[in-house]
């Protein structure tokens, strides 16, 4: 029977018509079925390429030039193809053989599996996870604890004015004391920001995600969420790099490689820029609207609504087929305490070494552009759009740290907060906007790497208007229903 099976195994025309033309072209012995190498060839196997490249010189050329001809002909990659037809397949075998006796009671786990999959069950839980995991667990005790501590017990009453009185005395130069110990310093803002407001917020995210990943969790996730991303274009599998870019979304931007389309590749990269706050900013953010619970709801509210809404329309305006969807799911488990270590530690060290220089960096452009007048004229210039969303100029500043990184600028209201500069309604405002702004420098460039120029330039262009139109609309709306928050 299992025979009879295997011959029935087979894809549709062109892709058939496709493999029967490489058959008869492959004339090297690889030890393998003709068809088996053709079907390696089709899902862009390098190590096949390399030896068809060096066993089939005459003959490459063509077996290329066929395998190029069939991709227009779907509109997901052959291998995306070649693997769901695989496992239709297999479902329908596994059905045909197979006998389901009677249900038995389900154990712990599995009950909690599949509740977690269920999407009358699963919201309640995702919510739960949400709640204490990053709002309770970053906001409250990494941004809210462990950042108090940090800025005002060790920076403010003992690092700071130790740098400062240290370049005073040694460094006779205005300018370089300026650079180093100013007020958008090396060592008084860069390396404060990074170590006393950034790092706790990353440390706790990092540990929070590795226990979610490490328990199983992300891919039921992936599984409750289909149904609704698939409204804004996307599948389940769109939740890996989304749930990334709490992280870093220039990280994520990277990992929506993974999806099958180009089509799902554009809409996660434009929603990574646009509505996935990163952890620090999120948890800056969280921090910022911790005594303000109704300014949080509607911070929040106002995010998930554009990210729906945006996401909704761009899956309209794009053509393409709806993406479908299938995924192995793992077994749920208790977390590993040394695995989730290791996955913290690792994310800890690619912080350390890709983004704290990267603050570094920020406070000798800012320094730079003090100098050279550019830094005042954009904070000139960016004065007009937050004085129409009804913040005080001095946010100017927050939000062109925000380009430099997206943690920066929110750190830069968490200052003004500090400094009484911001009341209840005009922090929602600043959240909302400076959340939507535009990607910071490194995402925006990856972007670029990623989707193209004309794409990268393009989605940056409408964020930056996009976001400010929302900030107004929200400005206007909690006036209009006389909210004091």
């Amino acid at each position: 029977m299992l025979r009879d099976f295997v011959k029935n195994i087979g894809y549709d025309d062109p892709l058939e018509i496709c493999l029967s033309e490489l058959e008869a072209l492959l004339q090297y012995n690889y030890r393998i079925s003709k068809r088996s190498a053709a079907l390696l060839l089709l899902q862009e196997d390098p190590e096949m390429f390399e030896l068809v490249r060096k066993n089939e010189a005459e003959r490459a050329e063509k077996i290329f030039s066929i395998i190029e001809k069939i991709k227009p002909h779907y509109s997901y990659p052959l291998a995306y193809i070649i693997s769901e037809r695989r496992q239709r397949e297999a479902s329908r075998i596994a059905a045909a053989v197979t006998t389901v006796g009677k249900k038995g009671s389900l154990g712990i786990k599995e009950a909690l599996s599949r509740a977690m999959m269920n999407p009358f069950i699963g919201g309640p839980i995702l919510l739960a996870v949400m709640y204490y995991g990053l709002y309770k667990f970053v906001g409250n005790f990494g941004a809210g604890v462990v950042v108090d501590f940090l800025e005002d017990k060790v920076f403010d009453q003992h690092l700071n004015p130790v740098f400062i009185d240290v370049v005073n005395r040694f460094v006779p130069y205005p300018v370089l004391r300026d650079l180093i110990a100013g007020d958008y310093g090396i060592l008084t803002l860069g390396f404060r920001y990074a170590f006393a407001i950034v790092l706790p917020i990353v440390a706790t995210f990092f540990f929070a995600f590795a226990i979610i990943e490490d328990s199983g969790y992300l891919p039921r996730l992936a599984m409750l969420v289909d149904q609704i991303f698939k409204k804004i274009g996307l599948s389940g599998r769109a939740v890996i790099p989304l749930v990334l870019g709490l992280g870093c979304s220039t990280m994520a931007t990277m990992v929506t490689r993974t999806l099958p389309t180009k089509r799902e590749r554009i809409i996660a990269t434009f929603l990574l820029a646009l509505a996935i706050p990163c952890s620090a900013q999120m948890g800056v953010i969280l921090a910022l609207l911790e005594s303000r619970p109704l300014g949080l709801i509607i911070w929040l509210s106002v995010i998930v609504g554009v990210f729906m809404i945006v996401g909704f329309l761009a899956s309209k305006i794009m053509p393409g087929e709806l993406p479908s969807f299938y995924m192995e799911i793992p077994p749920l488990r208790f977390p590993q305490p040394s695995n989730v270590l290791r996955k913290t530690w690792s994310r800890m060290k690619w912080y350390f070494l890709e983004v704290l220089p990267l603050f570094m960096l920020a406070s000798v452009l800012i320094w730079v552009g003090k100098i050279t007048g550019v830094f005042g004229f954009l904070v000139r210039l960016l004065e007009h759009p937050v004085r129409w969303i009804g913040l005080p100029s001095e946010s100017a500043v927050a939000f062109l740290f925000g380009f430099f990184r997206r943690d920066y600028g929110a750190a830069g209201l968490y200052d003004l907060k500090t400094q009484g500069l911001l009341n209840g309604n005009q922090l929602v405002v600043a959240c909302v906007t400076l959340t939507l702004f535009l990607p910071c420098i490194a995402q925006l460039l990856m972007n670029i790497k990623e989707r193209g120029m004309r794409v990268g330039v393009a989605m940056s262009v409408f964020i930056l208007f996009f976001s400010f139109g929302t900030g107004w609309l929200v400005y206007v709306a909690l006036n209009l229903l006389g909210l004091n928050l």
